[in-house]
């Protein structure tokens, strides 16, 4: 199974599955769609947004864990 860190681009992640849009909106990344978010890191982007990567790492991972059950 893929792992999601957080030094993976958010293009890397959506690429994984895209389906992993919506979680990355509910933890505030609302801007999926602005061409300079595809180059940053998850790390980053939470930096911007002062939030904690960690929690978001696990929720994305979570997610492919019961994908893949």
């Amino acid at each position: 199974m893929q792992k999601v860190t957080k030094d993976m681009l958010i293009s890397e992640v959506l690429q994984i599955d895209s389906a992993m849009a919506p979680i990355l909106m509910r933890f505030g990344m609302h801007c999926l769609g602005c061409p300079s978010s595809q180059m940053e890191s998850l790390e980053d982007a939470c930096a911007v947004h002062d939030l904690d990567v960690n929690p978001l790492v696990d929720k994305l991972n979570e997610y492919l864990s019961l994908k893949q059950s």
